[in-house]
């Protein structure tokens, strides 16, 4: 089978390689950036590599997301978001419920929780450094950092949060899509619970606020567990994996690590190029679906198409970044497409990118002589997961 005179090619390539991305998508999608792949489930579609195509797929409203919701949808994911997640929504409908939280998630907003973020990390950091080592940072701080935040936000209760750490785990599973399902199931119900006590006893975190909203166009219980299910797996999952990902990279590049003790106040552009060079999605994003007959950097994509963009190549783009394949913590702009782009850049991402400074900031000032306690090539990763990272980071101090 064929297209455009080219074997379709079952996509991923090949296996996930710690956070290296696949010789196979550098060869193949240097010569063919945008290529017709079959994907896990559901079929045939179009893989997206070059940069400025990748940002039109993901801000161009004729490449839709609600109209990829489904199990019939080609993808990569085993199992699809579901109409009521604001992922799979275009607007109005998105624009909706992305109005009722943006709020909590601006720049202010977010800096206005700085602090506590601090106080966390720091606390985190005293009890990893309790004894004289080595600890495993990943479970120590990687791990219990962002599920802390998030659930301070919306207010779930501290004895939970081991259970929503399972549930988000099992929900972005690769290859298991009953796993995931019950996953998702289950996160569900227990929002839907917490949701009903919002509501019969408003509170002021972040959930209380919505299910308390009783405007002209209030969000209905499905809507809601939907939201919370999106902003749990977005807070928690992806930036665990790259805290510990940005911190073996910072430690198997010893010079890099040096740099930022030598001048922490560039931890900022660190986090920034470190997001920009690692790939931190195992394949290619969420599928979207062509609404129209529409050209695409010289293949034609047909209405009814399905396009999935690879954000890790984008950011590897030589036509944007000079040196890509460096890391360079001085490079004057990094406009990496990591945290997407368009209506569904990642609500997070200034979260994300607070806690991401914090960690690296306290670790470079408090612990400079930080090392890994084993080689690297001994490191376990986790596997069949839609986001990279490493199942254990022992260091010592």
């Amino acid at each position: 089978m064929t297209a455009a005179g080219h074997e379709i090619r079952d996509y991923p390539f090949g296996p996930v390689d710690r956070l290296d991305l696949d010789p196979a998508l550098l060869e193949i999608c240097g010569e063919h950036p945008v290529l017709r792949v079959r994907l896990p489930f559901g079929g045939d579609g179009w893989l997206v590599t070059r940069y400025a195509d990748v940002r039109t797929v993901l801000s161009d409203p004729r490449f839709s997301r609600s109209a990829a919701a489904g199990d019939h949808v080609p993808r990569t994911v085993a199992v699809a978001p579901p109409p009521t997640s604001i992922m799979g929504m275009d607007p109005p409908d998105h624009t909706r419920l992305r109005r009722r939280v943006m709020r909590a998630f601006t720049v202010r907003s977010i800096d206005a929780l700085r602090p506590r973020i601090v106080e966390i990390v720091n606390d985190l950091v005293d009890t990893m450094t309790e004894g004289d080592g080595p600890a495993d940072l990943a479970a120590v701080l990687t791990w219990p950092l962002p599920i802390t935040v998030i659930c301070e936000m919306l207010g779930v209760p501290r004895a939970d949060q081991d259970r929503f750490t399972e549930w988000v785990d099992g929900l972005l599973i690769l290859d298991d899509p009953e796993r995931s399902a019950d996953a998702r199931r289950q996160l569900g119900d227990y929002l839907a619970v917490l949701i009903a006590q919002r509501r019969a006893e408003p509170t002021d975190d972040l959930l209380g606020e919505l299910a308390a909203d009783s405007g002209k166009d209030p969000l209905s219980e499905e809507e809601l567990v939907g939201l919370g299910v999106s902003l749990l797996s977005a807070g928690q999952e992806a930036t665990a994996n790259q805290i510990g990902n940005f911190v073996y990279t910072l430690l198997t590049r010893p010079a890099l690590w040096r740099e930022l003790v030598a001048d922490p106040s560039i931890v900022p552009r660190a986090v920034e190029e470190l997001s920009r060079f690692i790939p931190i999605s195992a394949t290619a994003g969420f599928t979207r679906v062509a609404t129209e007959d529409l050209e695409l950097g010289g293949q034609l994509i047909r209405a009814g198409d399905a396009v999935v963009a690879e954000l890790g190549m984008a950011n590897r783009d030589s036509a944007v970044f000079d040196r890509p394949e460096e890391i360079d913590f001085h490079r004057e702009q990094v406009p990496h497409v990591t945290f997407g782009y368009g209506i569904h850049h990642c609500l997070g991402a200034q979260l994300a990118r607070v806690e991401l400074r914090v960690v690296l900031e306290t670790l470079v000032t408090r612990l400079p002589g930080l090392r890994l306690a084993v080689p690297a090539d001994r490191l376990a990763w986790r596997t069949e997961r839609l986001i990279r990272g490493v199942a254990a980071l022992p260091v010592r101090w």
